[in-house]
């Protein structure tokens, strides 16, 4: 059974949403401040967290952050502000997705469905690989140029990791979004491209006859390594 750790200070909604995923089979856990729920997440490793932003102690804004330093669990966020800027700053942060109050119970249950349904291969490597001066830990999700740690956002450093994991092997911009963003983003594939012009950025320095992300004119991307 999947256990998932619900942080949420508003009692009636931790109780509606508890009895939803318990019903859905789910082993349901709650946190009535941020910092319960960080006590929580390191008792249970949970397989997912539902992360509400508005709490007392620690907001949910620092116990992203905080679980995100340790751990590549899923996280959706919970929360009343429902702009676009809110919704890009959890997503930047490193959440899995976002919803905004009110919520359908059921949808926040096919939501939770939906995100561990999500190809989960690029955060449970166990092998650290050496391209050259880059050097890539998939079990500690870091990557290091020139001994120095690439600083990349959640979303860069996934792509990154996942395309590190099939050197020279070519990826569209479809297949990239399935595997990364997952299946159920509803963004532009443009995403993809901007990401992969930060990365350039950041590998600017790893010498291009070791390796470098390379463009396939209407195919895709690849992580073109040398012999």
């Amino acid at each position: 059974m999947r256990t998932i750790l619900l942080a949420e200070d508003e009692a009636a909604i931790a109780r509606v949403l508890s009895a939803y995923l318990k019903r859905a089979g789910f082993d349901v856990r709650h946190a009535a401040d941020g910092e319960q729920a960080l006590l929580l997440f390191d008792e249970l490793s949970p397989d997912l967290v539902l992360l509400d932003v508005m709490m007392p102690a620690v907001d949910g804004w620092i116990v992203l952050e905080r679980i995100r330093q340790r751990s590549s669990c899923p996280i959706i966020m919970l929360t009343a502000k429902g702009d676009v800027a809110d919704r890009l700053e959890g997503l930047n942060r490193g959440a899995d997705d976002y919803m905004s109050k009110p919520f359908v119970p059921e949808e926040v249950v096919a939501r939770v469905n939906a995100v561990l349904r999500r190809p989960i291969r690029w955060i449970q490597g166990s092998e650290m690989r050496y391209f050259g001066n880059l050097t890539v830990d998939f079990a500690a999700r870091r990557v290091c140029l020139n001994g120095a740690e690439l600083l990349l956002s959640p979303r860069d450093l996934s792509l990154l990791l996942f395309l590190a994991e099939y050197p020279n092997r070519m990826f569209t911009r479809e297949q990239l979004i399935e595997q990364v963003w997952g299946i159920d983003y509803e963004g532009s594939d443009r995403a993809v491209d901007l990401s992969i012009k930060r990365l350039r950025q950041a590998l600017s320095h790893w010498p291009l006859a070791e390796g470098e992300i390379r463009t396939l004119r209407g195919t895709g991307y690849q992580f073109w390594v040398g012999e």
